[in-house]
């Protein structure tokens, strides 16, 4: 099955996601689709320049102000993160090297689990923006990581 598309504009995001889950499931294929993925990951900087996306695929992340993005995209569900209330994926607060996330509606991983709505820290990598580690936080939580599990880096990372 081919799992993710990350589209982005030199942001680091698909290497963030495949480093993880290769660290979680040692041996792990690179389930990284081109066509019709089952989740799409659009990064902070493809959004506003623009950059092409695949006609179709099951669920969507996104930035929150990129909605018109979805106009030429058939998706099921769509999951947005960013720094508005509004965004089902946000920023609550930053402190020493850690963000808290705040996950403001439950949402089903690709998998057909439910991830409740809760707040849980995420360790913010030296020289990483915020929306990109929230774009890696939100692939990996729809992608099967636990919430509690994102705290830290993998192991081995």
């Amino acid at each position: 099955m081919e799992w993710f598309q990350v589209v982005e504009a030199g942001e680091g995001i698909e290497g963030a996601i495949l480093r993880d889950l290769a660290a979680r499931r040692s041996g792990a294929e690179r389930h990284v689709s081109t066509s019709h993925p089952t989740l799409l990951v659009v990064s902070p900087r493809a959004a506003t320049q623009g950059l092409k996306l695949p006609a179709a695929c099951r669920t969507v992340l996104l930035p929150g102000d990129a909605g018109g993005l979805l106009a030429g995209l058939r998706a099921a569900s769509a999951v947005s993160y960013g720094t508005s209330p509004r965004d089902s994926l946000t920023i609550s607060s930053r402190e020493r090297g850690r963000l808290w996330a705040a996950l403001q509606r439950e949402l089903v991983t690709v998998d057909g689990q439910v991830v409740e709505r809760q707040e849980f820290p995420l360790a913010l990598e030296p020289g990483r923006e915020e929306l990109p580690a929230l774009a890696v936080a939100g692939a990996l939580l729809l992608l099967g990581v636990p919430p509690e599990a994102l705290e830290d880096p993998a192991p081995g990372t």
